[in-house]
């Protein structure tokens, strides 16, 4: 990688893993920026988290990194959510099975060897043209009106004219600000590989989908004192390369105080989990790889503010949030959040646009994050809440979040196992607004037969008068390549798209013009402005449609029968902020 540090970069960007190293990939690829990684750590090195989503595939793609992780050896195909046993039955799903059901495509994700599969991205970061620097820590950042000023531990000062914080869960350099907590529990991990375990798709049951074909999940079992994951992971082993299972326990402090209840301690912890319904079955006969436990506590916190235009920085990855390991998110989360913040930076450096346009982007880039992160976490929190009712003398499941309880736990499986918990999605599940969810996915409802409430159907509606609108430019938040939008906001994809998006799945290497990012560049959008409240309305959501009809005399009825369920959304958010009213 390279040796001798410039005065100067276009990009700095603070941590190597997946978030910072496609990060400097995309802006490497797509860009003549000069771009630098500055990475604490000697990689490889050991990472908690090792099942993805399969957000992570189409980021990987985009980076050019997925062809050299799909020819290595550190990783096993993994197809669906998993095996989430949280009931008397096992909860299971592949990953878009609505979709996968009609097309007969796998929409996939891997479980990996972290430390294999970091190493890979940086050091494909390095290939494409990005300066790469390991052992070289960030120590300080500042920043004026010409640039920024990035110290160096040893105390090298290198100018850049953006700074992206990709350093993990630490308090950020940039923002400056305290971590706040994200969940309301304050939960711990602990974990280790162990040799001899069966895989999760060998359980029997009608309810095991991944049987039939051999089919790898992930596993995730609750039981009294929290919940186990399950995860095969290739790691070498005395020079040989062997499937190994990580197996987990996430539980909180309290339950670890109480005597016999010690799972840092290896013998209390595999007893343990030989009791744990299900997963007993697949590990009668493991055996640890290392005697010591490992842990990761604090990890469900979130910073304030996610960028500054002003003052030159953006978060990515886990330095912006980080929800809760249950839906394997995380790794998902940061590299797509590298790719919008590449293409933000793309366009900031370009000087193609204005500057009101370019705050645009930098500030859908904070909100748009923040809301992810908000009702990510809010839907999970769901989860425990309904563990908690179900087990009460337990003090893991006793032990409450603050968050609403919407009895939505089961209707959330889907789209949590997809990372598709949007605010229109989550919304349209409760059936309105939640009291304490970011603004604006599951039995998922189709169009309700009155979308115009609180309105009469002869009613006529129109923009207040005192709202100020404006066109501008828009970024797509999460801008997950290769998805669909969740039902019932899929109604208007044409089947020339599902049939690109079926062509994509089938090869992502090799089909990767099949499908645009949605976040390759910005979208049309209109911004309406009243009192101190702005809402954007993207072109793809109708909005320019929705804005003529407000502006022609229409009726609620009139309106109803003309707004797809995309549309009926803006339109809502429009009516709670007060910017619809009676002509």
């Amino acid at each position: 990688m390279s040796k001798e540090i410039s005065a100067e970069y276009d990009v700095v960007v603070m941590g190597g893993g997946p978030a910072g190293a496609t990060l400097g990939a995309i802006l490497a690829r797509r860009t003549d920026l000069s771009v630098a990684i500055f990475e604490k750590e000697r990689f490889p090195r050991e990472h908690i988290g090792e099942s993805f989503a399969h957000t992570m595939i189409p980021a990987l793609e985009q980076s050019g990194a997925l062809p050299k992780v799909l020819a290595s050896e550190c990783w096993i195909k993994k197809f669906g959510g998993g095996v989430f046993n949280w009931g008397e039955t096992p909860m299971v799903a592949f990953f878009d099975q609505p979709n996968y059901l009609k097309d007969g495509v796998h929409r996939f994700a891997i479980h990996v060897n972290r430390s294999e599969f970091d190493d890979i991205l940086l050091k494909h970061a390095a290939d494409v043209g990005v300066d790469v620097f390991e052992e070289t820590p960030v120590s300080w950042f500042s920043s004026d009106e010409h640039g920024c000023t990035v110290t160096l531990k040893d105390g090298t000062e290198v100018r850049a004219k953006y700074f992206v914080d990709a350093s993990g869960r630490r308090n950020s350099i940039a923002a400056k600000q305290k971590r706040e907590w994200l969940s309301g529990y304050r939960n711990i991990a602990i974990w280790q590989h162990f040799l001899g375990g069966k895989n999760v798709q060998s359980l029997p049951g009608d309810w095991n989908i991944f049987a039939s074909d051999d089919l790898s999940p992930i596993g995730c079992f609750a039981f009294r004192d929290g919940w186990c994951w399950y995860i095969p992971v290739p790691k070498v082993i005395n020079g040989e390369r062997r499937v190994t299972h990580s197996i987990g326990i996430v539980t909180i402090p309290e339950i670890l105080k109480q005597d016999g209840y010690d799972f840092t301690d290896q013998k209390t912890f595999l007893e343990t989990v030989k009791e744990v319904p299900y997963l007993k079955d697949l590990i009668a006969d493991v055996e640890p790889v290392a005697d010591k436990m490992l842990t990761a506590t604090n990890y469900s916190m979130i910073n304030g503010k996610f960028s500054d235009f002003d003052e030159r920085w953006l978060l990515a990855g886990d330095a912006s949030y980080f929800v809760d390991p249950l839906f394997s998110s995380g790794a998902g989360f940061a590299v797509n959040m590298a790719a919008n913040a590449a293409m933000v930076l793309e366009q900031t450096l370009s000087g193609d646009l204005d500057e009101q346009s370019l705050r645009d982007l930098w500030r859908d880039y904070d909100d748009g994050w923040h809301g992810m992160a908000e009702n990510f976490a809010l839907s999970i929190d769901q989860w425990y809440h309904a563990l908690g009712n179900a087990s009460p003398d337990s003090i893991y499941w006793s032990h409450r979040g603050s968050s609403p309880d919407l009895d939505i736990q089961e209707r959330t499986f889907d789209v949590l196992i997809n990372t598709a918990v949007t605010a229109h999605v989550l919304q349209n599940i409760v059936d309105g607004p939640v009291e304490g969810m970011a603004p604006a996915p599951v039995e998922v409802k189709s169009r309700p037969a009155r979308t115009t409430d609180p309105f009469d159907p002869d009613t006529v509606l129109s923009l207040h008068p005192e709202v100020r609108l404006r066109q501008s430019v828009a970024l797509d938040v999460p801008g997950f390549k290769g998805f669909l939008p969740a039902p019932p906001f899929d109604e208007d994809v044409d089947d020339e798209t599902r049939a690109a998006m079926a062509r994509y799945w089938a090869d992502p290497v090799a089909n990767g013009d099949a499908l645009a990012s949605p976040v390759a560049r910005p979208v049309p959008a209109y911004r309406f402005a009243f009192g101190g409240t702005e809402i954007r309305g993207l072109a793809r959501e109708g909005s320019a449609e929705l804005l003529s009809l407000l502006s022609s005399g229409v009726t609620a009825e009139q309106l109803n029968d003309k707004l797809s369920g995309i549309q009926h959304h803006l339109f809502q958010r429009l009516v709670r902020a007060g910017m619809v009213i009676a002509a």
